[in-house]
């Protein structure tokens, strides 16, 4: 049976501003699951992963999936190597979107797309946020100083890709060392970069 007009031209408007959604989302824009079902059936929906849609002709730029781990992990925020990625700072290409999440908030299962979960502690997850558009949806992603301040702090990201993102962020002027320095500090990580701002900048 074909989705009742109402309910799918209401779907459709829906979909206009939300390319990617769940499905309480849906509910709230008075959208039955039954017409969610028969949008899936008719191809008009993607089903993603349990509980989050995409539109079938939505955006499918490099960076959805970052879009799609925003819906996934309402409290998390793109960090690390998949914040360098964003950046263009790193020539690196995650298979998995690494989310920074505070240390209290809820963990997600195993989905679609793959997530490597970061716990930070709550200092960190306050500061140098920015918000993007991507795919009709507001995804949180760390600033380019503070995600190298991250990248040198933590203990799984490879030396060697924070100081090539480093030396990227200042070899395209994205962050000055004035602000990479004072990010670094206000976030524990002005020891570790210390010695490879200064050797990036001594001919300056």
């Amino acid at each position: 049976m074909a989705m009742e007009t109402s309910q799918y031209e209401r779907l459709l408007a829906f979909l206009v501003s939300h390319p990617i959604a769940r499905a309480y989302e849906f509910r709230a824009a008075g959208i039955t699951p039954s017409t969610i079902s028969r949008a899936v059936e008719s191809g008009e929906l993607i089903r993603i992963s349990r509980g989050l849609y995409q539109h079938v002709l939505g955006d499918t730029d490099s960076s959805q999936a970052l879009a799609e781990a925003a819906k996934l992990v309402p409290r998390g925020v793109v960090a690390l190597v998949s914040a360098l990625a964003f950046h263009g700072l790193t020539d690196q290409i995650p298979r998995e979107v690494w989310m920074a999440i505070g240390t209290k908030d809820w963990v997600p299962v195993p989905s679609y797309p793959p997530i490597r979960v970061n716990l930070f502690r709550d200092g960190y997850m306050t500061n140098g946020i920015e918000r993007h558009q991507i795919s009709g949806i507001s995804v949180p992603i760390f600033s380019v100083p503070k995600t190298l301040a991250d990248v040198f702090r933590s203990r799984i990201v490879d030396r060697s890709v924070a100081i090539e993102a480093l030396r990227a962020a200042l070899q395209q002027r994205k962050a000055s060392p004035a602000v990479i320095t004072e990010t670094a500090m206000a976030n524990g990580a002005w020891r570790k970069m210390k010695p490879y701002l200064e050797a990036l900048t001594s001919n300056g």
